[in-house]
This record gives structure tokens, sequence and C-alpha cells, in this order.
């Protein structure tokens, strides 16, 4: 027998018993006759002491011992004299009486403790010893149970898991595809699918009502800390249903997973259609931890002679409150560098202090303090106030004034620990336009359905009036993360025809990419809708964490790449030629 107990269950009332542990060593502390080892498991860690005197037989053993040595020992449970509060077994040790080394190991190349030495590269690099340590092992635990108390729910509420093809056809819309080549078929691809979206669509059609599956997915898309190459989706779909009660039921989900594991209510969940998130926060996940709505100055600002307003198309703002006083000029011109940088690309920032003595302003002498005092009523500004204003187009200005919002509520504290603020955002656009490729694209996806009273607006040629089709979509969002996405779907052949036409698709080229689709609705395709949510991005959420990497065993780095098993990397010559690829030389 390897253990009787894990490292993490001894208690005081186990004094007397005896034991047997296994598990790695963690740190050994040599005081003479006397020598300590932190025995640790996933469950925890146990102190262990090797008494010289008492065991001479021992010391040899325990003199070999290094970090991360495999070991079983046997001995007796006691009261620790010197406790330790910060652990859960603090109160025991182990007098060992009997030693075993199942197995050596060489020195770790990085600390495996809660604070670890390792950059990301290196722990990475081993990310087998990473998993080793108890943040990450947490993190790894606590998607286990999310993932079932997830499959709980959706059970009892009569959802039935179906798994879905890996390999299947390629699609034009979306990301980009991972692409497999076909032995048996030579110069075709399967590709890994991004969603498993039209055969969630089809088992409607099949009469599965209510299917839910926790699936892989993958894109191939440039990556940042909430993306990842392969990634893990709650992947549902329902038939006979409105958008009201596929919302309902997912909130219910929502509800349920933060009840169940944090016990914290999060209560109903307020809803704000796309348009209205744009105009008060500049974006369709609005995080509401804290306010900063935004305020439109266009009128209030115009006609003054300051050239900048009167020429921009829109002039908003966000008032950032009791603060005046905490930024001063230098870090004034920082926070201006900051919004310049190109990923954010503002010309400038414009900022208005209510001071105790006084208004103080970059536009002081093109508005008078009147003015400044009539432009801060506007929106609400008062003294100890600082107002920032941006102005430009209207779409790039919400867009880097959102960005502002939120590195503003982050520098003056006002995103709180352990706060979540969910919402539903609806009514997305159908389309939008690209015009680099002068053509439209679905928002969401092309099987997502119009507005039934836009239906009649798909036939117009004018582009401002397709541009304003709106789609039974919706989103979840909870603390300015998108957690989940879907819509109700087209089930009406001739319907999901007018959209790909809208979308660019030739009838032909609609026929060979979602004939199987389109034929399938011919034979009796329900009503139906649904919803996927990022399960590994729900997991960050849930423990207040903005790196997705953290809750994957095994992700990918930056560079898309698995720097611990070196790959993507190249295959043997027999192989491409057994696949039919040519791989020509780089000479």
């Amino acid at each position: 027998m390897y253990r009787t107990h894990n490292c993490g269950q001894l208690r005081l009332t186990d004094a007397g018993s005896s034991v047997t542990l296994s598990g790695w060593v963690s740190i050994s502390r040599d005081f003479g006759s006397l020598t300590f080892v932190d025995l640790r498991d996933r469950y925890g860690i146990t102190q262990l002491v090797f008494d010289a005197d008492a065991r001479p037989e021992l010391r040899q053993q325990v003199q070999q011992l290094g970090r991360e040595y495999v070991i079983r020992v046997k001995g007796v449970v006691r009261e620790r004299s010197n406790k330790n509060p910060n652990r859960e077994t603090g109160d025991i040790e182990i007098e060992v009486n009997e030693l075993d080394i199942l197995n050596q190991s060489k020195t770790p190349p990085f600390t495996i403790e809660d604070n670890t030495d390792g950059g990301d590269d290196l722990r990475m690099k081993y990310r087998y010893l990473d998993l080793r340590r108890n943040p990450v092992q947490q993190n790894i635990i606590f998607r286990s149970r999310l993932a079932i108390e997830t499959r709980k729910y959706l059970a009892d509420q009569g959802f039935i898991e179906v798994e879905t093809p890996f390999l299947i056809k390629s699609t034009p819309e979306g990301a980009r595809d991972f692409v497999v080549p076909s032995r048996m078929n030579p110069g075709t691809f399967y590709a890994l699918p991004q969603s498993p979206q039209t055969f969630k669509q089809l088992l409607m059609v099949s009469g599965l009502d209510k299917y839910f599956q926790i699936v892989k997915c993958f894109r191939d898309e440039d990556l940042r800390a909430d993306r990842q190459p392969e990634f893990t989706q709650i992947d549902c779909e329902m038939s006979f249903i409105t958008q009201e009660e596929i919302l309902n039921t997912f909130e219910g989900l929502a509800k349920y997973l933060f009840k169940t594991i944090h016990n914290i209510d999060l209560g109903d969940f307020p809803r704000m259609t796309y348009d209205e998130a744009m105009t008060r926060y500049g974006s369709d996940k609005p995080d509401l931890r804290f306010g900063m709505e935004f305020a439109y100055l266009k009128e209030a600002v115009s006609g003054r002679g300051f050239a900048v307003f009167d020429q921009a198309e829109n002039v908003i703002g966000i008032v950032a409150k009791d603060c005046e006083d905490r930024f001063s000029n230098k870090d004034m011109k920082e926070l201006t560098e900051w919004l310049q940088r190109p990923q954010i690309g503002a010309k400038g920032l414009v900022y208005v202090k209510y001071g105790k003595d006084g208004i103080k302003s970059t536009i002081g002498k093109f508005y008078s303090d009147e003015d400044l005092q009539r432009i801060g009523e506007v929106c609400g500004a008062q003294q100890g106030d600082m107002l920032l204003i941006l102005c430009g187009e209207t779409e790039k200005t919400r867009k880097q004034l959102n960005e502002l919002r939120l590195e503003m509520g982050r520098r003056l504290g006002l995103i709180k620990e352990g706060a979540f603020k969910p919402l539903w955002v609806v009514d997305f656009p159908l389309l939008e336009w690209d015009e680099d490729t002068q053509r439209f694209y679905a928002m969401h996806h092309p099987f997502t359905a119009p507005k039934q009273s836009d239906i009649e607006k798909m036939k117009s040629s004018d582009r401002a009036v397709l541009g304003n089709l709106r789609a039974d979509a919706y989103d979840m969002v909870i603390n300015g993360v998108e957690i989940g996405g879907g819509s109700i779907r087209i089930f009406d052949k001739e319907l999901q025809a007018t959209n790909f036409s809208l979308l660019g698709f030739s009838p032909e080229e609609a026929e060979r990419q979602f004939g199987f689709l389109m034929n399938a609705f011919e034979y009796g395709a329900p009503p139906h809708g649904g919803i996927a949510f990022g399960f590994d991005r729900l997991c960050a959420v849930m423990s207040g964490q903005n790196n997705i990497r953290d809750f994957i065993a095994f992700p990918k780095n930056n560079q898309g790449r698995d720097v611990m098993i070196d790959a993507p990397s190249a295959i043997d010559a027999g192989q491409l030629k057994e696949l039919g690829i040519e791989v020509k030389s780089q000479s």
C-alpha cells in the first residue's frame, strides 16, 4: 500500500495513528539529529520528522533526499510543538520509522512553490512540473469542478450530451481553419471545427431538442491572453424555443455555477441593446463594476473657436470622480502618451479639472471658466472631479474612450476584487460592412436569424438599410468579458439563401459549402437557437484572473507553440509523400 491517507488529510484527532504517506519532497531541513521534510501531493503538505537518534538506520536514506524525490513513509501522527496556522495539517507531523525512495529526481529548473522563480517560457517548457504547483493545480481542479457542475445543471434541464466530429469541412467565414490532409482522398483536406455550429443545428432537425457538449474547438488566429488556438466551449442548442427562454435557461446556468461554486447570488441580469452599450460605454461588452458612462459634448463645446472640436464628428467625455488632485501634469502627460500608442491610436487627450482652487484645463484659452463649468454640468462633473475628453469619428472615439474608461477604472481602484456584474447584450447587428473587401460579413455567423420585423428589409439593395438590420443575437457579459454568445437560427431554406446572398455567396458557393444544411431544412426543421460559452474564459473570470492559459493543462504560448513537446514541427518526408504534399526546399 502506497498510502493510507493523503498529504492534506491528517488532523490532530489522528494523533497516535500509524499511517503511510506518499508524495514529493518539497523542502528538506536538516538540524543535525532531526531532519524535517515537507511531503507534498495534490491534497496538501504534511511535515515529516526523521529522528536520527531514534532511527539511525534512516540517516543515510534521509541524507540522499533531494527536492522532488518521490518517497513513501510509514510513521506515527503526533502533535507539532511549533504549529503552522497557515497549513491545514499544521497541527500535526509524522514521526517517520520507515522510508522508501520510490524515485529520484533531477534538481527542478525552478522552485515548485506557490510563488516560483520560473518565468513563463521556462514553466511552459516544463509544464508537467509547473502543474505540481498548488495555484496551477487549483486552477485545473476548479476547471474540473466547473465542468461537472455544468453537466449537472444541463442534465437536470433535460439536455443530452452529444459528441460531434472533429474532422469536418472547411468553411470560408470566421477565423482561419486548421486543415488536415486526407491520405485516402489525395488533394483534399479536412478542417478542425471552429465550433460545432452546423452539426448542432442538424441535431435539432434530428429531433434531439436539447443538446449540449463541452467541446474542443480550433481557430488559427493571432493570440493573446484570452485566446488559444485550441479552446473549449460549452456548446448548447434548443428547439421550439424563443430568445427569452434561452436567456432565462442560461442565465440560470450562470447563477447556478456562481452559487454552487462561490456561494454568490448574481441576481437577475440586466439587459442592454447593442446600440445602448456602444452609446453608453463604447463597447459591446461593457464592464458594469463601475460607472463613468459616456457624455456626448459636441453641442456643448462647439462654436468657441477650438477647431479640433468644431471639426470633429463627435466629442465624448467621461467623468472621473474625486480624483483631480491625484493626477499631476506628469501623470496627465503619461496618460496621454498611453492613449496615443498604436494599439489605441488617439491623437490627444483634453482634460478639465474641477478643483477647489478653480478650474484647470488644457483648453482654457479657448473656453472661459463659465464655459467649462457649463460643459461639466452637461456630464455631471462636480468639484474634485476630472473630465476627460476625446474627439474624432464617432466609432473610433467610442472605442478609444472605452479603453480610457477601463484604464481609469484600474488606476482609481474602482474595480473591486470579488465583484461580479453580469448582463445580457441583445439586438446585435445582423451584418457588418468591411471597407477593405467592400462586402458584408455576418456579425455572429451566417446562420443567425434576423429579427422578424427586419426580414423584408433584407431584400433592399441600400447598404445603409442592410447595415441597420438587427439580429435575434445575444451575448452574456460578466465584468467586461464576453462569456458566451448565441442567437436564434434561420431554419427556413429560402431565408438562409437570402442571407448567404447578402454575405456575397453565389448560389453555387452556398450549395458547395452548406448544401447539406440547406437540404436538411427541407425535411421539417424546427425553430431553434442556442449559445456557446467560452469555458476557459468562464474559468478565468470566475476565478478573478485574466489569462485562460492558467486554466488549460497544456496550453500553447503566444506564438501558438507547445514548447514542451516542440509543436508544431516538421514531419517526415515519407509522410508528406504519402499525403501527396510537396514541400519546396528553401535554397
